[in-house]
Parts: C-alpha cells; structure tokens; sequence
C-alpha cells in the first residue's frame, strides 16, 4: 500500500459514516414486521439484525466489486469525486428518515457516485450498461418479484394452516419470523455493507493506496460490517414505523411470508452481484403480503409517498454530489466548505428529529387517521379471490345472520307503521 493521504482518509471516515446511516436506515428491511406483530421486543430484534449483519458483510464482495469495478471508470475519478458522491447519499438518507420514508440507501449511494462522477469526467465516466442492467432493471423488478411471492406465500401460509390450532400456529409463526428475520439481517449485509467495501475500495485505488481491479482488503470488510451493525443497532425507529404499521396491518403469517420472500430475492440478487435495493425488495414484499390476506389492506397513501421518494432518489443524491463535486473542484479550501457543510446539515437534521421522538418504546404506535384509511381498488380486488383465513367463513356466516336478522327486524316496524 502506498502512502495514506488526508483526503483519502475523510473519504474512508466519510464513507463509514454512510455506511453507519445506511444501517439504521434499514433495519426497518429485516425487523419491520417482526416488531410490528410482536415475535420480538423492538431491542431484542435491532441487536439479532446486527449481529447478521456483521456476519454477512463476510460472506461475499460480489456486489463491492460492481460498485468498485463495474459502475464508473477507476482511471477518471479522484477521492474528491468519491468524497462528493458520499455526500448526497448521506443527506438523502437523513432527509428520507427524517420523515420516516423507507428510500433505498443502495439508490442513493449509486445516485451520489452518478453525479459526481458526471460533474467531474463527463457522462463517459459511467458505464451505462453497468447501470441498467446491475442497478436500473433490479430496482424495478425487486418490488414486484418479492410482492408477488409474497402475496401467493401469504395465500399458502392462511390455506395450509386453516385446521391448525389458532395459538398453536401463530406461535409457529413467529418462530418462523424470528428465522426470517434473521436471514433478511443476513442478507442485508451480504448486499448493503458491500456498497461501502466497494466505495471504500474504489477511493483506495483512486488515491493510488491499491492497483485497479483490487479486490476490498480485510481491514475494509471488518470496518464496513462493523459500522452497519452498529448504525442497525441504533435502530431507525422512525422508519421501522412506517415499515411496520404505516404500509399495511400484519399478522405473523404475513410477517413470515413476507420476510422470507424478501430474503429469497435478496440472497440470489447478491449471488448474481446485483446492487439491489433491499428497501425495495422489503417493501414489496410487505406490500404484497398485505395484499394476501382476506381483509388486508395497503395503505396507499403512504405507499404512494414511498414511491415518490424512490423516484426520487438517484436524480436527487446526483444532484447533490455533482454540486458537491464542484465546490470540492475549487481546491482544498473547497472539500474543506462541502465537510462543514455535511457536519452542519446533519446535525440540523438531528435536531428537528428530536422535536417527535420515535424509539423503541412507541415505535408500535399508529397515527389512527391512518389507520382509518379505506381500502383501495386495487386492494378491494385483490382481497375479493383471497381465500380468507383459518376460521375466517365460519365467523363471517356468524355475523351475517345477526345482520341479517337486525336488517330484517328494522323493516318490521316501518312496514306495520301506519301512514
């Protein structure tokens, strides 16, 4: 290795502080549900997801070489260009969590690599086939691939088990839950903590400290998963509200069938060295496991607002770093500005976060406004060919003939009333 210089060091410092919001910006991906319908207390669930998380940032680099190798030419960017790209991605994920939206940490880190790469070399710097094959096309089909597995798992978890025992089953539920869950934390840093091995990799060989086509030293994967765990442990509450109780209501069958669909998708896209959004494949999946029972109901509203934030996403964090990129162009005292000007920002955001406070002790807690939405169409169509769950048509043929009844009982008197 070649000598260590200060602005590589800020960007390995700054890359880990991305690394470290990254990690309490999606725990809500792997324990969103299994907070949200009890299988685990809320500090319970953050500390199993981040110990997994450490462990998994160990079991591959495929993806931290598509973002080392793969996404921008090495020879055109310097560790400023990287400092800047980390910038938009670290204040796209304070703002996104601030307001408690679920947006792809993943998105916003490729969004800051993007626009500052573009500022600094031009569009050539970014293989466009990189882009959308790795990056584009994954974002898309991850929700919808994980939404619909979901959907039919929750289907087949309510068909299977309706001879089962009521308690008997929910407890097997959420032992199951916990498992998944666990496996999501798993496969959560096998993707996401790679990102940043893969940053921190492609500044070294951008400050000349590592020959191109490195892969990322051991030093770089044991700081990266340490800093992952310990953001998931911090927990971003704020998120794991909405993730659990602001998108749809989950009993442990759909938290199951949920969390494991996600996992699946996750797992195989790591495999293939895709830089998947876990948020996106989460949030599908949730979605579609709403879907998937008989009653369940999407709350639109909120959804509708996620999407937005994921539209959002690569153009905003771009935007960011490639007026990042600029100022930093403008010399030492520049790079210098863009460090005080993250610091400051973050901290400010910090502090408007603790006028409402959500922790651990009322990260259960629902807007009722909220949970009063109606069911949408796309809901109401859905739910109308679900089969319904265990016990579900006897208890509807209980309350239909009392109805039935009281409806009845009500035309009586009107009829024999006299004019």
């Amino acid at each position: 290795m070649e000598s260590f210089s200060l602005i590589l060091a800020i960007v390995v410092v700054t890359a880990l502080a991305f690394d470290f919001t990254n990690g309490f910006h999606d725990t809500a991906n792997a324990m969103a549900t299994t907070i949200s319908t009890g299988a685990l207390r809320p500090k319970v669930a953050v500390a199993m997801s981040a110990v997994l998380n450490l462990v998994g940032a160990f079991l591959s680099v495929e993806v931290a070489n598509t973002i080392s190798k793969g996404l921008v030419d090495e020879t055109g960017i310097r560790p400023e260009v990287i400092f800047a790209a980390l910038v938009g991605a670290i204040l796209w994920n304070l703002l996104t969590w601030l307001v408690g939206l679920p947006s792809s940490s993943s998105h916003a880190l490729m969004g800051g690599l993007i626009g500052a790469a573009i500022a600094s070399a031009g569009v050539g710097a970014v293989h466009g086939d990189v882009l959308v094959t790795k990056v584009l096309l994954p974002a898309v089909a991850a929700p919808i691939v994980a939404g619909v597995a979901a959907m039919f798992a929750s289907r087949l978890t309510y068909t299977l088990g309706r001879k089962a025992d009521g308690e008997a089953a929910k407890k097997g539920y959420r032992a199951g839950q916990i498992a998944s869950a666990g496996l999501v934390s798993l496969a959560h840093g096998t993707n996401d903590a790679q990102k940043t091995m893969g940053i921190i990799t492609l500044a070294l060989v951008a400050g000349g400290a590592l020959t191109p086509d490195s892969d990322p030293p051991m030093w770089v994967i044991l700081s990266a998963g340490l800093a992952i765990a310990l953001g998931t442990y911090l927990g971003g509450w704020r998120i794991i509200r909405t993730m659990g109780k602001g998108l749809t209501d989950l009993q442990p069958q759909q938290g199951f069938a949920a969390q494991t669909s996600a996992a699946t998708v996750i797992l195989a896209s790591s495999h293939l060295g895709f830089s998947l959004s876990t948020t996106h494949s989460v949030s599908g999946a949730v979605m579609g496991a709403g879907l998937g029972r008989k009653g369940g109901v999407v709350r639109w509203s909120t959804a509708t607002r996620m999407f937005v934030a994921w539209g959002l996403t690569l153009p905003a964090a771009a935007l960011v770093a490639a007026l990042a990129e600029w100022v930093c162009g403008l010399g030492d005292w520049g790079t210098a500005l863009v460090a005080v000007f993250l610091v400051a920002s973050s901290f400010a955001i910090w502090k408007i976060s603790r006028r409402e406070v959500v922790d651990h002790t009322n990260v259960n807690d629902t807007d009722e406004a909220g949970d009063a939405e109606p069911a949408g169409v796309v809901t109401t169509a859905i739910a109308a060919v679900t089969p319904p769950p265990a016990g579900a048509a006897a208890e509807g043929l209980t309350a239909t003939i009392p109805a039935q009844a009281t409806a009845s009982d009500a035309k009586a008197p009107s009829a024999a009333t006299p004019v």
